[in-house]
């Protein structure tokens, strides 16, 4: 298993203010950066009958290999990216055609970090996060959130993101 917290980036432009947000938090913690920019990803059918081009699994069987996955969005309208929502929509699939693959899921732990225009992530937005990490038998390690102000201008909390990477240490610590 690696032992390096897998990121996955959920943005609408690949030099976003959540890609810089992470870059200034990650600085110094070895991690894997995936783009799903980088990736196709079909939306949810009914019929399963996804394009020979799409890469959903691909996504998967890369989570499955790291014990700490954190989901990184900018908030839209007070919700998760198109391209996050799309890839949570899929998840669908690993409850009813790849049930196994889903529970391979397991354990593992998810965290959410956030960039948005308010001060704080608005009412609700960690919910579909906490109750998909308990629907797939995943623990729900926490989220760190900042403004895009305080991206900009470098005044995030730095004792929030210290205490979220020792959050995701001692989960990565509980496989070890």
């Amino acid at each position: 298993m690696n032992q390096l917290p897998l990121i996955l980036l959920a943005s609408a432009r690949r030099e976003s203010d959540t890609k810089l947000f992470l870059e200034k938090v990650f600085q110094e913690t070895p991690h894997q950066l995936v783009d799903l920019l980088d990736y196709t990803v079909g939306y949810y059918r009914y019929e399963h009958d996804y394009p020979a081009e799409d890469e959903f699994n691909t996504l998967i069987n890369l989570m499955l290999q790291h014990q700490v996955i954190v989901l990184a969005t900018p908030v839209y309208w007070y919700a998760m990216s198109a391209q996050l929502k799309t890839f949570f929509d899929r998840l669908t699939d690993l409850v009813t055609m790849q049930k196994p693959l889903g529970r391979k899921l397991k354990g593992k732990t998810l965290f959410l970090v956030a960039v948005g225009a308010d001060d704080a992530l608005p009412d609700g937005f960690e919910v579909p996060f906490k109750l998909t990490a308990k629907y797939l038998d995943m623990k729900y390690g926490g989220s760190l959130y900042a403004s895009t102000e305080e991206v900009e201008t470098d005044i995030y909390h730095l004792g929030d993101h210290r205490e979220f990477l020792r959050d995701m240490e001692e989960a990565q610590k509980e496989t070890s």
